[in-house]
């Protein structure tokens, strides 16, 4: 949910009108949406580009994830590790589009240590692969832009540590 949505649903709940404080967070939210969309749009245009080098890094860094084994062993393995860092940056971008952690909390977040434990997977694996998808896609971005996306992905390297 936006922050115009939370703002205008907590003043209905509360009987009132939105406060200067609140109008100064919407109007924060609006000023900064065209940074927000162009973060969104370099990620997406360079999806394969970002994940290629997170998954050569990942691999690098855990050589043991692609032995016989490892939870990356074999085509199929390998292709869902893939397919795995292709969603995590499309839910950083939902959050950076909303300009709030709470999509990422909803959509991807509720039980993510506990799917990846139940299916064997290591967890201080999965927050290595957030960190080498962060580097990979900020490397892309401008200072600016880096600092803006950065928050989005600490806050999954920070819910699966």
């Amino acid at each position: 949910m936006t922050i115009v949505s939370q703002v205008i649903l907590k003043a209905d709940d509360e009987l009132r009108y939105p406060s200067s404080g609140e109008l100064e967070g919407i109007k924060n939210f609006l000023t900064t949406g065209d940074q927000r969309v162009r973060i969104a749009e370099t990620l997406a245009a360079s999806e394969k580009k970002i994940v290629d080098r997170a998954t050569k890094e990942l691999f690098r860094m855990h050589p043991e994830y692609r032995s016989p084994g490892g939870n990356a062993y074999g085509q199929k393995q390998y292709n869902q590790c893939i397919r795995d860092f292709g969603w995590y940056l499309r839910l950083v971008t939902y959050g950076i589009l909303a300009g709030d952690k709470e999509p990422i909390e909803k959509i991807g977040l509720i039980g993510v240590k506990e799917m990846y434990n139940s299916l064997g997977v290591p967890v201080p694996g999965m927050v290595d692969s957030i960190r080498c998808l962060r580097d990979a896609a900020v490397a892309l971005l401008s200072k600016q832009d880096a600092e803006e996306a950065t928050p989005y992905f600490d806050y999954i390297i920070q819910s699966m540590s």
